[in-house]
């Protein structure tokens, strides 16, 4: 195993995070012993209060409580009804930002990622630092990505639904 994203590396500000996560490893040890390990692909940034995209521009609440927590938590949340996202809190406590991990090296699309993995509500407030079913580690070093506008959140009107949040490996 690889060594283990502390603390500090969470506790950044969501636009250096997100970028930085790319390359990284996200591992999910199973019932029976197993770990899987998976490299992260893509990315998506939602930086607190101000950005409209973001759950916490509409304050604080019991499903957003976690995001205004340290870095380092797991923010799990349902769409549609049927697929779970895994976000990764960044910042210190009260600044809330959360990374969406949108895709892993072999699994496209936030919610198949969630499903290969086995998250659901109950990774809610996960600490990644400290948890031994989830955790993420560092890869083979910086890698190069392309930034576009985020998926999916018209919504957030202008200039939100085109700031260029979403990071993607170009490897």
């Amino acid at each position: 195993m690889g060594k283990r994203l502390d603390r500090d590396f969470f506790r950044r500000d969501v636009l250096e995070v997100a970028p930085d996560l790319l390359g990284r490893k996200i591992l999910r040890a199973w019932p029976g012993g197993k770990t899987s390990a998976y490299v992260i692909t893509e990315t998506e940034a939602y930086r607190g209060g101000e950005d409209l995209a973001c759950h916490a521009s509409r304050g604080r609440t019991p499903r957003t409580e976690v995001m205004f927590g340290d870095g380092g938590h797991v923010y799990m949340y349902l769409i549609y009804g049927i697929h779970w996202m895994l976000n990764v809190v960044t910042a210190t406590e009260g600044i809330p930002q959360a990374v969406l991990i949108r895709g892993l090296q072999g699994v496209t699309g936030p919610g198949r990622l969630t499903r290969e993995l086995g998250l659901g509500k109950e990774f809610y407030g996960t600490d990644l630092v400290r948890s031994s079913l989830l955790w993420m580690e560092e890869g083979e070093g910086p890698v190069s990505y392309a930034s576009g506008p985020r998926v999916g959140i018209d919504y957030a009107g202008d200039p939100w639904k085109d700031m260029p949040w979403r990071f993607r490996s170009k490897a």
